[in-house]
């Protein structure tokens, strides 16, 4: 319990650390590593995450998008899961990256209408773009040392 605790906190400082960048951020990779090492548990590191964000942030209409968005992303990996090359992460990752603003949409489209949905999309796509490849290069090249690094710690603990 205590290190998906820390382990939700570190996604949290990390993304306010980054906040200042554009839609590049460690989020996405961490989320993908958290899940390949511990599976299904990442579901324990999510959940107080996304409430730190609502405290940290607000609970605005923003927040409902992350209800399922990052669980949706941990539940790809999932069935993604296997020994998989560096690539086919990064791919997965990128295209996440790319498919967020869509996603993240749904609840403007619920409360203000479709159209407002899709324009709340539309003009974020420079921002998926930008957290498309940052995803992508990031994933590419973390994903196989922070396994490892979080693999070792896995193993001492159990």
């Amino acid at each position: 319990m205590v290190v998906c605790g820390l382990l939700a906190a570190l996604l949290l400082v990390l993304q306010v650390i980054m906040a200042p960048l554009p839609n590049i951020e460690p989020v996405s990779l961490l989320v993908l590593v958290y899940t390949l090492v511990f599976g299904r548990q990442v579901l324990f590191i999510l959940v107080p995450f996304i409430f730190l964000e609502g405290l940290v942030y607000g609970f605005g209409l923003w927040w409902f998008g992350y209800l399922y968005v990052w669980p949706l992303w941990a539940l790809a990996v999932l069935l993604l899961r296997g020994d998989r090359p560096p690539l086919v992460w990064a791919t997965a990752s990128g295209a996440f990256g790319l498919c967020f603003g869509a996603l993240f949409a749904i609840p403007y489209g619920i409360t203000g209408g479709l159209w407002a949905g899709v324009s709340y999309w539309l003009a974020g796509i420079p921002f998926d773009l930008l957290h498309c490849g940052g995803n992508f290069v990031l994933a590419l090249l973390l994903t196989k040392p922070l396994c490892r690094v979080l693999e070792r710690l896995r193993d001492q603990m159990y």
